[in-house]
């Protein structure tokens, strides 16, 4: 990201502790970054230990400050509840919440296995739930105003044929933010969802535009959208730092989409690939199993 861009002037999330699922890379690594710069103290969870310790390194060496990893499975509501109480005991309580981990692929529904749908949905739907939950208790209990994200798409409102697993979650997540955005507004806990239009990154691209160049330049996206291109990460910085930082405080319970009009024109969803037939699905199954196998490998290693 091209910090140069950011809106907003230095400090403006001084004392403020913001953490950020899936913080390690791609949309979270972003974000995490620019609140960062802008004077918070952040943290970032994921599964992969080395790759986080790897991101925190390098956004403090770019930008000082303090980023603390933590390698976090929100799938396990007893994972959330030992890391958070290690952050409020070490660091103190957070002050903003990012629920951006996530995961997803391109798939035929008749094709999804209940494994493959638990694989989106422990993560999307659950992980999301048990985290909020467990922070905004301890927001309740303590006094403290609390303000969460949560990274959504344009899905929520149309559906998405082809990721169904991720537009049932995904939509879930939308209803408990509204819900809870008035159940909890009288503690000063306030809920808002980002529905990002294509942002490309690594893990996203491989399992949702295989065999696409990452940068965009190749995608559909650039001659579906009306702006004509994907989007630059630091406009979606910009747009969670708004929502996050002061001088929004009564924005509240809104689901605000960033992607160049590109729901308003095409849906914004993955129905264009009714047209694919077997050859075309096995290809792409193919794909994604390879870009699984790599990740698991880094992992091990």
């Amino acid at each position: 990201m091209d910090v140069t861009k950011l809106m907003f002037k230095d400090g403006l999330l001084k004392g403020e502790r913001i953490l950020v699922t899936g913080g390690g890379t791609g949309l979270g690594k972003e974000m995490a970054e620019g609140f960062l710069k802008l004077g918070a103290e952040v943290v970032i969870w994921g599964r992969r230990g080395g790759v986080l310790e790897e991101t925190a390194n390098e956004l403090m060496g770019k930008h000082g400050g303090v980023v603390v990893p933590q390698a976090t499975d929100i799938r396990s509501a007893e994972a959330i509840s030992e890391s958070l109480d290690h952050i409020w005991q070490a660091r103190g309580p957070l002050t903003g919440l990012v629920n951006n981990a996530a995961g997803n692929f391109i798939s035929r529904t008749q094709d999804l296995s209940p494994r493959g749908f638990d694989a989106i949905a422990n993560i999307v739907f659950k992980g999301t739930f048990y985290t909020t939950l467990d922070v905004g208790k301890r927001w309740i209990a303590g006094g403290g105003r609390g303000n969460v994200i949560n990274i959504l798409t344009t899905w929520v409102w149309n559906g998405s044929p082809f990721t169904v697993p991720s537009a049932m979650s995904k939509s879930g997540v939308r209803a408990m933010a509204e819900s809870l955005a008035v159940e909890w507004g009288r503690y000063g806990i306030r809920f808002n969802n980002i529905c990002p239009g294509p942002f490309p990154t690594k893990g996203a691209w491989e399992r949702l535009s295989p065999g696409q160049a990452q940068d965009g330049s190749e995608s559909a996206a650039n001659k579906s959208n009306p702006l004509g291109r994907v989007g630059e990460m630091h406009e979606l910085v910009n747009l969670a730092v708004f929502l996050m930082g002061p001088g929004a405080e009564y924005v509240n319970g809104q689901t605000i989409a960033i992607d160049g009009a590109m729901y308003q024109a095409t849906g914004g969803n993955f129905s264009g690939l009714r047209e694919w037939g077997d050859e075309q699905w096995d290809f792409v199954r193919n794909m994604i199993k390879s870009a699984n196998e790599k990740d698991r490998a880094q992992r091990t290693t």
